[in-house]
């Protein structure tokens, strides 16, 4: 719950004479060592920031100065007093921050000062160790405010004494306390509209009926029941925040209400009208005991049907991610007809199920993933089922294939997630002609598919033919890129992102020359033994190069195409040579190129790892003498081979002079002394 902390700066800031910052109306004295309040240069300051001082005490003589401040922050000041008569002369006073000071040493006096301010609005009492009591005492008169924090503090248990005067209030934070049970401690509070009760030790919420209530957030506590009064009054409630607590059951909501979202994310939650091994519930209830006062109530409900009061009608987001979700209960999604977005990942789903019935026409989002899916239904009727479902996840189950004709009904889906399935693509070739696959061929829509990790094996026909795919990704497919590539032709036009990380591709592989619009490629987890010539004229903006067998980049890599367009280069884990870093010199003086792992780029020299960009000066003269020995060993090795070669010449030459002077004179006609 955020407490809007406001100001009226328009101007750059300045220094002033006092050493703080003043422009205008407003002086920031943030962080000055200032164990007291410094004087009002200009005597007009309406806002003044202390925070991060060493104040202590504000005493009856601080704020004489500034009769016009309507908003002060003392946080982080390890302020311990505020005397009674310190706000005297600032009646005017609408925002007070006192985050994270020591007021319970003082807490009674401290009190008396507030009690002196009429106007105040918003009161932030954060990180001040305060018990319940004490917060009793400070906020007593303080009929004035609409938004209060009391947040990290060691409050335990609320009653109805505490809040009692504050009847403008509209925002109440009371999050990271230690509060383990409320008793009719919100009821006089009739214009609260925000509260915050997340990271406390709540074990139920029983009895809610808090109608002018917009926004409820008690996450991070250890619920286990949430239920409604019953009753037909309308709540006011728009979103309901019950993630990570321990919800056995799905929420008794309200018969009518505003709500648009609700949030239950890592709960223990199911739903009981059929569990997994058949059983049927339909004819158990429980009982909830609920105990007040003297009076005990006894409420039944039957356990498959948990939605009996709830309205689900006007509900756009719903996250039930991350809970024990076998399976949904009969027309359950037709109950929530306005639903936007539906995320049920990291659940036990093995079957889901749609048909026109749902009402699922508003739904935009589904997420499925990380369940152990194995089915995927789908009844087609007249209507269309998904007609606006724009992203659909179904990443990390156990799909071979999905429903016939699915993407005739998601006629406007632009991102699907299937990685993590074993599934083919359609058409298949060869032997697994027959088997399931997925057929996206002619879903216009697409521009964002996910494949990895689904062992795919040498993708043959045209299996992207007629989509527009602009983001691509294969990556853990170890044989992919086998066989024909020709599925690549059909790419050429729109691919933007392709990864084909981890898919064993080699420097030989693939010729990348053809895809023009790509800008962004991962070729990262591969055996590349040299930088693949074909990346040459593509003119991508981010590349990825981890984990190859690079030895060197070309020289000159930043002069062709892709060195110019180049803007993200990821290089590490390579063993590149040491003694041949030309290449990296080159990169460090390019510019508008970001290198965001280099300070994990290394090179070898011997059985050494060493940064590139600081090469100890031994190595240098290692590696020119390496350079120099080579050059050596190159005349080592010749000079034998011309020396042997000269003297098998001569040996050749003397064993033949007699023959060659006869062959001369006959042919020659002279005549010789022989």
């Amino acid at each position: 719950l955020a407490l809007g902390w406001g100001s009226r700066m328009d101007t750059a800031w300045a220094p002033s004479p006092g050493g703080c910052e003043l422009v205008q109306s407003i002086m920031d004295c943030t962080g000055r060592w200032l164990s007291s309040i410094p004087g009002n240069i200009r005597g007009d300051t309406e806002e003044l920031f202390l925070d991060d001082n060493t104040i202590h005490v504000l005493d009856n003589a601080s704020l004489l100065l500034y009769p016009q401040l309507w908003h002060l922050s003392l946080a982080r000041n390890r302020l311990e007093l505020i005397e009674p008569g310190a706000f005297l002369s600032s009646q005017g006073l609408e925002v007070l921050s006192l985050t994270d000071n020591l007021l319970f040493t003082n807490y009674s006096l401290t009190a008396t000062a507030l009690s002196a301010l009429p106007a105040l609005r918003m009161l932030d009492l954060a990180g001040n160790q305060l018990r319940e009591d004490m917060v009793s005492v400070l906020v007593s008169n303080l009929s004035s405010l609409e938004s209060l924090s009391v947040a990290r503090n060691i409050i335990m248990r609320l009653d109805s004494s505490i809040f009692t005067n504050l009847t403008q209030l509209l925002e109440l934070n009371l999050e990271k306390n230690y509060i383990f049970e409320i008793d009719n401690a919100f009821e006089g509070l009739q214009r609260l509209q925000r509260l915050n009760i997340a990271y406390n030790y709540l074990p139920c919420l029983v009895g809610f009926g808090l109608t002018q209530l917009r926004v409820l957030n008690v996450s991070n506590n250890v619920i286990e029941w949430f239920l409604t009064l019953e009753s037909d009054d309308l709540f006011e409630l728009e979103v309901l925040d019950l993630s990570h607590n321990r919800l056995l059951f799905f929420p008794v909501l309200p018969r009518q209400s505003k709500l648009h979202s609700l949030l239950l994310q890592d709960n223990r939650m199911s739903f009981y009208q059929r569990l997994p091994n058949g059983t049927s519930l339909a004819n158990v209830t429980m009982q909830f005991l609920i105990v007040d006062g003297n009076s005990t109530n006894i409420t039944m409900v039957r356990l498959w049907d948990e939605l009996c009061h709830s309205n689900l009608s006007s509900l756009r987001f719903l996250d039930m991610s991350q809970n024990q979700v076998w399976g949904l209960p009969d027309n359950f999604l037709a109950q929530v007809p306005s639903l936007t977005h539906l995320k049920l990942n990291r659940n036990c789903l093995e079957a889901f199920h749609l048909s026109e019935e749902d009402s699922l026409a508003m739904l935009t989002e589904l997420d499925l993933s990380q369940n152990q899916l194995v089915e995927l239904g789908l009844k087609v009727g007249t209507r269309d089922i998904l007609p606006n479902l724009q992203l659909f996840n179904l990443s990390t189950n156990r799909l071979q294939a999905l429903p016939p004709g699915i993407f005739t009904q998601t006629r406007k889906i632009t991102t699907l997630d299937l990685s993590r399935n074993q599934i083919g693509l359609c058409p298949r070739q060869g032997e697994a002609e027959s088997l399931p696959c997925v057929d996206i061929r002619g879903v216009k829509t697409l521009t964002h598919l996910s494949l990895a990790g689904c062992g795919l094996q040498g993708m043959g026909g045209r299996p992207f033919q007629g989509t527009s795919l602009m983001h691509l990704d294969l990556s853990d497919n170890r044989q992919v890129l086998s066989g024909d590539l020709a599925w690549l032709q059909d790419l050429v036009l729109t691919l933007q992102v392709l990864s084909l990380r981890n898919t064993s591709l080699s420097s030989t592989t693939m010729d990348f020359s053809t895809l023009n619009s790509l800008l962004r490629l991962d070729l990262s987890g591969n055996s590349l033994a040299a930088f693949p010539t074909s990346l040459g004229t593509l003119r991508l903006r981010s590349l990825d190069l981890r984990d190859n067998c690079l030895r060197a980049l070309p020289l000159d890599v930043m002069q062709v195409t892709l060195g110019r367009s180049l803007r993200e280069l990821y290089l590490s884990r390579n063993p590149y040579n040491c003694c041949t870093l030309g290449w990296w010199d080159a990169l460090q003086q390019a510019e508008g190129l970001r290198v965001p792992d280099g300070r994990e780029v290394t090179c070898s020299h011997g059985s050494r790892a060493l940064s590139p960009g600081a090469l100890p000066e031994p190595v240098l003269q290692s590696c020119r003498w390496h350079s120099a020995d080579l050059a050596l060993l190159y005349l080592v090795l010749a000079l034998p081979t011309c020396l042997t070669l000269l003297v098998a010449f001569v040996v050749v030459f003397l064993m033949l002079k007699e023959k060659l002077l006869k062959m001369v004179k006959t042919r020659c006609g002279v005549t010789s002394p022989y």
